[in-house]
């Protein structure tokens, strides 16, 4: 080994040990060196499938940069997928792997984008947060008073999907199929009592997000929890842009298409409750974890709020696109 590559490794990172090999796609992070927490910065984030694993990519102007093929050619510690970078706060190891690898030469592990298969954002949160009614037209649209407080409720891990994902709609039991696109915040750091003004300190990125629904499901009792979690209903993709590449997640332009049609068109400096009361409310609830997503409510234009004699609702063969500024269209099928 050249005393130049000895010195590399050195000041990169501490300890350093083999990237260890990726599990199977629902198993738990691999053990890695000890790090200090951090949250990643300045990337464009996307969790892959790959070889019968999860793996972390991150897109460069040379292509997809797959971390963990990178890793092990480097012999450099790495997150192995999105959620062990954000529950371990990976971050710091992260940037080691991709300044190394741009500044190397390492061709072969640089994919094309069009080659990448696309998995949810995250994979094992412990709590996806769900906020309703969250903009001023669609709580008209529907007929529902303007919240006093954030109407917050939950899907589980069995509704996450993924950009190019389809949905297969549970026809036996549901009939009235429901778009909503919405922008969701993806925690990097633990929240608990937060303030306002410091919120978004904890959020390492945002991405698109679908808050699919079965409408017939959902008001068939008190509860939304059965019309929203249905098996794919909650995709989300294709990136995770991390925050500080945002900036102010109250002034993006946010839509929805059904085959090629506008639904949606808006944009979330019109939410009722910003993502920075949405965090600082939740966190007097219950601890917000690394790793775990908060949908931050759609606009007007859904199905439901049409009048009963012009919904049409969703159907097996239509395709859903979504997109918010800034962090790229989501699209999904239904079958």
């Amino acid at each position: 080994m050249s005393s130049n590559r000895r010195a590399f490794l050195k000041g990169t990172a501490a300890g350093v040990v083999a990237a260890s090999s990726t599990g199977p796609l629902a198993g738990p992070a691999a053990a890695q060196a000890p790090h200090s927490f951090e949250m990643p910065r300045g990337m464009t984030l996307i969790n892959m499938r790959r070889d019968g694993a999860y793996r972390l990519g991150v897109k460069t102007n040379k292509g997809v940069l797959d971390v963990t093929a990178a890793a092990q050619a480097l012999n450099l510690p790495a997150p192995t997928d999105m959620d062990d970078l954000l529950q371990n706060g990976k971050g710091g190891l992260l940037k080691a792997v991709v300044d190394a690898a741009n500044s190397r030469g390492l061709d072969a592990v640089f994919l094309k984008e069009e080659t990448v298969q696309y998995g949810p954002v995250v994979t094992r949160p412990e709590k996806i947060i769900m906020m309703g009614f969250n903009y001023r037209k669609h709580a008209e649209e529907t007929g529902t008073p303007i919240p006093k407080d954030p109407p917050l409720f939950n899907k589980y891990n069995n509704a996450l999907n993924y950009h190019g994902g389809t949905i297969k709609l549970p026809t036996k039991v549901a009939k009235e199929f429901d778009y909503e696109v919405e922008l969701v915040m993806v925690f990097g750091r633990e929240a608990r009592d937060v303030s306002e003004a410091n919120a978004l300190d904890y959020v390492a990125g945002y991405c698109t997000g679908n808050d699919f629904s079965a409408r017939d499901l959902q008001r068939l009792t008190s509860q939304f929890m059965i019309g929203k979690s249905g098996d794919g209903f909650a995709p989300l993709g294709p990136y995770l842009i991390t925050s500080d590449l945002v900036g102010d997640p109250n002034q993006l332009r946010l839509e929805c298409r059904v085959n090629g049609e506008t639904r949606q068109d808006w944009n979330t400096n019109d939410m009722i409750f910003n993502c920075r009361q949405l965090i600082s409310f939740a966190s007097r609830m219950f601890t917000i974890k690394p790793g775990d997503i908060f949908f931050t409510g759609t606009p007007q234009g859904v199905i439901v709020g049409k009048p009963k004699d012009e919904r049409v609702w969703l159907k097996a063969g239509d395709k859903v696109a979504c997109s918010l500024e800034k962090l790229g269209e989501l699209r999904f099928d239904l079958t």
